[in-house]
């Protein structure tokens, strides 16, 4: 039986009503997407037709996920908030304080004693306000979620951009900051721009070495990083209904690579068979009953053009495999083409390292379909020319696939079977094999591949793709593989050929597990004791951010113009760093680290107007604050893209930044840069941002009339007294604005909740 099946039968009865009456509003058929976000309005029937991309639409999701390393902050805001208990479905995942290195049964007893400090608080604040927990090692949150929780119709939210995994289930699953998270736990509507939406219509069929991953990795090609910002991308087709939905899955969980609010499928057969194999059909049973509202209308389909403000086709009988990168997940390659790109780019041939896991690849049918791949490599006796490294999605994959003897088959091939947890898709790996900034290759089943993610190192060059390509590759040893057409030299000397992969769907003797890794919450926990020592470098108890004095903001000093790319990752860095993402104070010192300096080209290396010395970003950041000098970041396109981690406006606005002040924002972070209250504006004309130096001070001479639709005036004033006027935009609306008053949207929140 479905956890919270009550929860999902309400939303069904209320289901059918909302949307009939949206569509008589609208006046015309509604896709997939539109019949989720109507019928999850917090007004619950609609009055309006909504302008996507333009207004904001305050709504009720049905539950919350959240993992470990953002769950420390968004639980630490929440208890600020007054609460005795969250208001809707909620769960703690503890998959990310994982340090992937010798195995499993090594590295997971190491987690749990390096950081059973935070694996206690979250317990403990879990136990307390009534949210399910997830124990370190039961496994990766967006596989657990949707062996457990997603269901066709729902609305969900999660304290990581990869939430929208649950889209192969058909849910709207948004990827948001802590404080969101915070606002839905506290019974509070949630606010969200109304999405524009982008149709993907799939024909044909996948096969051979063609996999669901490669149907993103083409779509990651066509959008880029931002390609999706601000839309739904909905997938409609003969060829959507004919793939798996943890295939539907993987493709949901990348689109947050091209900036998409979410990505979704319609409910269908494959669906249904999926709840039904993990224990849910009463699910099944109860979506079969709503079906018709749980897929766009036939009307949308059949004439996408009219309906979508972007249409993509694909025919997926006729897509090839492919390979994504290297430091950009929207660099597509066809695999057959690899060689010479690599060859013309200098990427080095020779891999290092395969790996296959992540959130986006790693269920039952993923490694069903690798390790047919390796199954020949050991049969045809070909040696694996590079390391191997498993990630399994969850304790129940894992359990199931020891049984079915998946596991012995990559053992065979010496790989490392680690934890049941995130490891080196998010820089969780204690990479033995290479040190300092060694030039080298490695291939993996990923969603992200930025500079320095998997290892920290700069030169890493990491490329994307299928877990089957992925294993024929790290098996040849070398990035110019071509599978479908290349042979390898096997231990007698002989030349042999790896078919295609196969894979199975679903286990046939069905998902097992002995112990899940769940922990209920106790009914009443107002007797649950949470401790944080006050001496304590993982944890620290918030403090509320000091509201705005209502002046304009004169004098600020440019911290640091950041240079091209400007990810979460830039500006707050996972790996060893995730040890503090508990204590806002000592991860602050890794603010914008990453991040490269426009008139130096170097990482943590900016100007103190104060002293004119160099030091690192927050060294000098601190000195400002120190001072009382207010600061200002400037930044290229689509800043703060990648990680929903809240951390990267949380640092900036603990140490004393002011504004950020960039060409374009992605998505997430700058609704999280609100939520703290921050200003984040961008260029009204983008080509002032080659007006910044070095040296300038900035003064927002009518920040006192801050109001929505209304431009920013900043007088930026250089070194030798010249200056400019420019305008900034902003995409405040009043709510947001009173965050911004009030020091922070949990500042309202506990000032509503004191009233």
């Amino acid at each position: 039986m479905a956890y919270d099946i009550d929860m999902i039968k309400k939303v069904y009865s209320q289901m059918a009503e909302r949307v009939n009456t949206a569509r008589e509003v609208v006046g015309k058929p509604l896709t997939l997407s539109e019949k989720i976000l109507y019928s999850h309005l917090w007004e619950g029937n609609t009055t309006k037709g909504f302008t996507r991309g333009k207004d904001y639409v305050e709504f009720a999701p049905d539950r919350i996920a959240c993992q470990d390393a953002t769950a420390q902050m968004a639980l630490l805001q929440f208890m600020q908030a007054g609460k005795k208990n969250v208001a809707v479905p909620t769960t703690v995942h503890c998959d990310h304080l994982i340090q992937a290195k010798l195995g499993a049964q090594f590295d997971l007893p190491s987690a749990k004693k390096s950081s059973d400090e935070v694996f206690d608080f979250l317990e403990s604040v879990s136990n307390k306000y009534g949210i399910g927990f997830w124990k370190p090692g039961a496994g990766i949150i967006h596989q657990v979620v949707l062996e457990n929780y997603a269901f066709p119709g729902g609305m969900m939210i999660g304290t990581d951009s990869h939430t929208v995994n649950a889209g192969g289930l058909g849910m709207v699953a948004i990827g948001v900051g802590g404080a969101d998270a915070v606002d839905v736990m506290a019974g509070m509507a949630w606010e969200l721009k109304f999405p524009k939406l982008i149709g993907v219509k799939l024909t044909g069929k996948l096969s051979g070495w063609t996999a669901p991953k490669d149907v993103i990795l083409k779509v990651a090609g066509i959008l880029t990083v931002k390609g999706g910002t601000g839309a739904i991308i909905e997938y409609f087709g003969e060829g959507a209904e004919s793939m798996s939905a943890t295939g539907k899955g993987t493709i949901c969980n990348m689109g947050a690579e091209v900036g998409a609010t979410t990505s979704t499928f319609g409910y269908d057969e494959s669906m249904a068979r999926y709840l039904r194999a993990t224990n849910r059909a009463d699910v099944a049973e109860a979506a079969d009953a709503v079906k018709e509202h749980l897929t766009g209308d036939a009307e949308v389909y059949a004439n996408p053009e009219q309906y979508f403000d972007q249409v993509i086709e694909i025919n997926l009988s006729e897509l090839k495999p492919h390979l994504n990168g290297p430091f950009t997940p929207d660099l597509a390659t066809p695999i057959s083409e690899m060689g010479q790109k690599a060859k013309e780019h200098d990427w080095p041939i020779n891999v290092d390292w395969g790996l296959i896991g992540s959130c986006t690849n790693s269920s039952y049918e993923d490694l069903t379909r690798a390790a047919s791949i390796a199954r020949q490599a050991v049969e045809k006796k070909v040696k694996a020319k590079s390391d191997f490294g498993i990630n399994p999605g969850s304790e129940t994959i894992r359990f199931t696939a020891e049984r079915d003897g998946l596991l012995q088959i990559f053992e065979d091939l010496d790989a490392t079977i680690f934890t049941n947890a995130c490891g080196p898709c998010i820089g969780q790996w204690d990479r033995s094999d290479r040190k300092d900034e060694e030039k080298n290759t490695i291939v993996h089943s990923f969603n992200r591949n930025f500079s320095k993610r998997a290892d920290g190192n700069p030169n890493t060059h990491a490329f994307v793709g299928s877990p089957e390509m992925v294993a024929a590759i790290a098996i040849s040893g070398r990035l110019d593989f071509d599978p479908t057409t290349d042979t390898l030299l096997n231990e007698d000397g002989e030349y042999v050929k790896l078919e295609e992969p196969t894979g199975l769907e679903l286990p046939p003797k069905g998902f097992d597990v002995e112990d899940p890794g769940y922990l209920a919450p106790t009914e009443d926990g107002a007797s649950v004791e949470v401790k944080v020592s006050t001496t304590s470098e993982r944890l620290q108890l918030l403090e509320p951010f000091t509201p705005w004095d209502g002046e304009n903001l004169m004098g600020a000093k440019l911290l640091i113009k950041a240079f091209g790319k400007c990810t979460t990752d830039h500006i707050s860095m996972a790996g060893p760093w995730l040890r503090f993402r508990g204590h806002l104070d000592n991860i602050s010192n890794n603010m914008l680290i990453g991040a490269v300096n426009a008139f130096n080209k170097k990482t943590n290396f900016v100007k103190n107007q104060i002293t004119g010395e160099y030091d690192g970003v927050p060294n000098v950041q601190r000195a400002y604050k120190a001072a009382g000098v207010p600061t200002v970041v400037v930044g290229d396109h689509n800043y703060g893209e990648g990680s929903s981690r809240e951390h990267a406006a949380m640092e900036p606005r603990h140490l004393g930044v002011k504004v950020v002040l960039v060409k374009s924002f992605a998505r997430i972070h700058e609704t999280n840069l609100k939520k703290q209250g921050m200003l984040g504006i961008t260029f009204a004309n983008e080509s002032d941002y080659d007006l910044i130096q070095e040296d300038d001070t900035f003064n927002f001479t009518d920040l006192e009339n801050f109001a929505p639709d209304r431009q920013l005036t900043i007088e930026i004033v250089h070194a030798d007294g010249s200056n400019h006027t420019i305008k900034a935009n902003h995409t405040y609306n009043q709510p947001q604005i009173e965050w911004y008053k009030e020091g922070s949207a949990l500042n309202l929140i506990k000032k509503h909740n004191a009233a």
